[in-house]
């Protein structure tokens, strides 16, 4: 015990990080999944017209990037704990790079296209292990602690990406952004040279490469905990399809510049990162039946109120976002509360499904709302809407159904 709290007091023995540096790597590690996918984004109409794409085509960027990504999840976190953090981060930084420099200097689409898919796979390698960490030099309050500090951080990562990457299309073009991306890679490449290995010799998994991956299939066999997490993971659908359109709706449907777009977006995040704060201040003592049924009607009627009026105003837009966002944000800690609930061990498997589930749906939702829709901000809306009335559907069915699920059915 003693040895814990030393470990935690010095930052797990961190010679040349310490403990304010260790935090600030976790932080960095947890910020690449939104820098990655939004500092680009006020770029997309402007790639458009440079390859000759359609918005289909190079959306390819964003989906395939975050379903590469969720395959990278599920190779690198059974690996971290066989041979440490260390060694997968640093080869996940070093794809990252080399895979940001091949984005930047891209020919065409399509090599654009598979170097955001080898990114996708190197920022695998780095989130998987970066709350791996987290777990093996903090406890308790301390933990508590770290997490919200990271949290809080990645909440604002989108919301000043945008804002960044607009700023970058001043003085350079689209390739700038992956530039910068290269250079924070960089930067995370010498920060896990700096730092020390945090997962004891003892402490690492000893069997085999296929047994240590079967792990997954024991957690996904658990009805329990796999129902809920494909139900809640549906709604990425809808909220990662608003990610791969909003720069095409604001700066192409609505006509604002790169810099407004920037702003409109920003707000969303900003309100949104609110989200975890309303649950515990007003909605930690409710039903939690009835909360997953107002947050999904909420996200319908989100969806209702920007096909019909989403039209007329980019503010009117906004605001059916912001409710659609912000009933996501919302439902984050108990959802994942919940989901934490009914698995007991295999942390590592149990998380690494919950983030490929999200991902994945978010590809599929990416894919969809980039279909030619003839009118972008219905076809948004009616994904919002219908997305969030099947979720509506599929908890209905799983509170009546005989399954348990421990926190929600056993405490009516």
């Amino acid at each position: 015990m003693q040895g814990i709290i030393e470990r935690q007091q010095e930052g797990m023995g961190q010679k040349h990080l310490g403990r304010k540096g260790l935090i600030a790597f976790i932080v960095l590690m947890n910020m690449f999944i939104p820098l990655s996918m939004d500092l680009y984004l006020p770029a997309l109409p402007t790639m458009n017209e440079y390859f000759g794409s359609s918005a289909a085509i190079t959306n390819l960027t964003l989906s395939l990037f975050f379903l590469f990504y969720a395959a990278g999840i599920l190779v690198w976190g059974p690996l971290s704990d066989r041979y440490g953090r260390k060694v997968i981060i640093m080869m996940g930084s070093a794809i990252y790079i080399a895979s940001s420099i091949a984005c930047a200097l891209s020919p065409s689409i399509t090599f654009l296209i598979i170097s955001r898919a080898c990114q996708g796979i190197g920022s695998g390698g780095i989130t998987s292990a970066s709350m791996a960490i987290v777990k093996d030099c903090f406890t308790g309050k301390n933990r508590e602690t770290i997490l919200a500090i990271t949290q809080s951080i990645s909440g604002l990562a989108p919301m000043l990406a945008p804002i960044v990457g607009a700023w970058i299309l001043y003085f350079t073009d689209w390739r700038g952004s992956f530039w910068l991306l290269a250079l924070i890679s960089i930067i995370n490449l010498v920060l896990t040279i700096l730092y020390k290995e945090t997962l004891r010799e003892e402490e690492r998994y000893r069997g085999s490469l296929l047994g240590s991956w079967s792990r997954l299939v024991v957690v996904a066999r658990n009805k329990s905990f796999i129902i809920p997490a494909l139900i809640f993971a549906f709604g990425s659908i809808h909220f990662m399809g608003y990610i791969a359109v909003s720069s095409y709706v604001y700066i192409d449907y609505f006509g604002l510049s790169e810099q407004m777009y920037s702003y409109f977006f920003a707000a969303n995040a900003l309100i949104s990162i609110l989200g975890p704060a309303i649950y515990i201040r007003y909605f930690i003592n409710f039903n939690k039946r009835a909360l997953a049924v107002l947050c999904f009607g909420v996200a319908a009627l989100s969806g209702v109120l920007i096909m019909t009026l989403g039209q007329l105003s980019p503010f009117i837009f906004l605001v059916g976002i912001i409710l659609m966002s912000l009933t996501g944000t919302v439902m984050r800690p108990f959802s994942t509360n919940i989901l934490m609930e009914q698995q007991k061990g295999d942390a590592g498997s149990m998380s690494s499904i919950i983030n490929m589930s999200f991902t994945l749906f978010g590809s599929l939702g990416m894919a969809i709302a980039s279909i030619s829709w003839g009118n972008i901000v219905v076809g948004l809306g009616a994904l919002i809407a219908i997305g969030s009335g099947i979720s509506i559907l599929a908890w209905y069915a799983f509170m009546k159904s005989s399954i348990p699920c421990a926190g929600v059915k056993d405490s009516q």
